[in-house]
């Protein structure tokens, strides 16, 4: 059996991803809900062109070289290469080689000279969305290697809000956007019916409420109705992590939970009084005696001074005292708090925010809530975070939706704290 025959055997496009294989465009990216296959899609491309055109070079990214690891190159070795041997992985190199002298480079926006060094005949961008349109239009600057007869950015996304830039670009033509469906993957739907597994993860995404229903069930580019934290822009307050200095002070905030996520976030303060998010703990099912022993790792890491806690459990405030570390309730006034962290949110007259949360903070992927579709940090949360409604349909702008708001309570008491 040839190489091309075994892939056929054991992948074979469905739907849209099939425009996706035909496509020639120089911008084509796979937008759909949770799901879809769109991700195995862009890699089987990927690795079909590695295979068909010797000398190949092709490039895997993502916003940063970290969040790849238990992500995208799980999916591309498990799935799209596992079955053959004769590729391998050169650590040093960060690239994957074919026996054909084809190349697929592993790299994150964040290590932009590693990109810079070579030339590409195709990128694929895993989760597009996160990144700024300087970024995607960086990427386009380095397609010009010549083997492959086209040369072409692919990219995976789920939907986010309407006016995203990438969105935008393919409404306006620059960006070939290809819908994916459900009905697109045949682990879900085998062509009549959809299959136990499918209406097992189907029901998980039913059970989903407001914007995130929308985005990874239906598959819409929506807007969270009655956002609490409207000024909240990705691309302005999720940055890139940079080394803290020792002269900043180091706080941390702590919201309790055990089947809710329980939350810790480390809070570094600059000199001109701005918040950074340098590290987040987010998980559920943990023990206070486990919470006690993180916040004491946490403190001998980052030097925090002070651990500010939900005053709803004071026995757990005090294992936290028990295990020497400076601990104390936190302000819970709802309403002053969520004014505390819109005042840092907002631009301040220097055309900056207050409040910047670091990317990849997280320690550890909570992987039960990641399955559940729910929040796994609270960038996750912030997006879907919103006033109730009264009967006619206007939001009460009086307490948030009780739901999936963990970290932002905890972000609450850290404003708090420092106001």
């Amino acid at each position: 059996m040839s190489s091309s025959e075994r892939i056929a055997a054991r992948y074979r496009p469905h739907g849209e991803a099939v425009a996706l294989f035909y496509s020639k465009a120089g911008e084509v990216v796979m937008s759909g809900p949770s799901g879809t296959g769109k991700t195995r899609a862009c890699l089987e491309k990927l690795d079909f062109y590695a295979r068909r055109c010797a000398g190949m070079r092709g490039a895997m990214v993502r916003k940063t070289r970290q969040s790849m690891t238990q992500s995208v190159m799980v999916t591309w070795e498990k799935k799209v290469i596992a079955w053959d041997t004769s590729v391998v992985f050169r650590t040093g190199e960060q690239e994957y080689r074919y026996p054909n002298g084809s190349t697929v480079v592993i790299s994150g926006i964040d290590q932009p000279s590693k990109l810079l060094s070579s030339e590409y005949d195709l990128i694929f961008v895993n989760q597009a969305e996160e990144l700024a349109e300087n970024d995607w239009e960086f990427l386009t600057t380095r397609l010009r290697n010549g083997v492959v007869p086209f040369q072409q950015l692919i990219g995976d996304c789920n939907p986010d809000h309407p006016r995203h830039w990438l969105k935008l670009r393919a409404d306006v033509g620059r960006t070939l956007m290809l819908e994916s469906r459900h009905e697109d993957n045949p682990e879900l739907w085998d062509g009549a019916a959809w299959t136990t597994r499918g209406q097992m993860y189907l029901a998980k995404l039913e059970a989903l409420t407001g914007v995130r229903h929308q985005r990874l069930r239906q598959g819409r580019w929506a807007a969270a109705e009655g956002l609490v934290y409207e000024d909240w822009d990705r691309s302005v307050h999720l940055i890139d992590p940079f080394p803290i200095p020792d002269d900043w002070q180091v706080i941390a905030s702590v919201d309790w939970g055990f089947t809710n996520p329980g939350v810790i976030q480390v809070w570094a303060l600059d000199g001109d009084g701005r918040m950074y998010r340098v590290c987040e703990v987010y998980q559920t099912r943990r023990t206070i005696t486990w919470w006690a022993g993180t916040a004491a790792r946490l403190e001998r890491e980052h030097g925090v001074e002070v651990f500010v806690c939900d005053p709803s459990e004071p026995s757990f405030i005090q294992e936290l005292v028990n295990a020497g570390l400076q601990a104390r309730q936190a302000n819970n006034e709802v309403a002053r708090g969520i004014q505390a962290v819109q005042d840092r949110i907002k631009r301040a007259d220097d055309g900056r925010p207050r409040l910047f949360l670091f990317r990849d903070a997280l320690t550890e992927r909570d992987e039960a809530l990641a399955e559940a579709k729910k929040p796994t940090n609270t960038e996750e949360e912030i997006d879907a975070y919103v006033w109730p409604k009264d009967v006619g349909g206007k939001a009460v702008k009086e307490q948030p939706v009780k739901l999936d708001d963990h970290g932002c309570d905890a972000m609450r008491y850290a404003a708090m704290h420092l106001a």
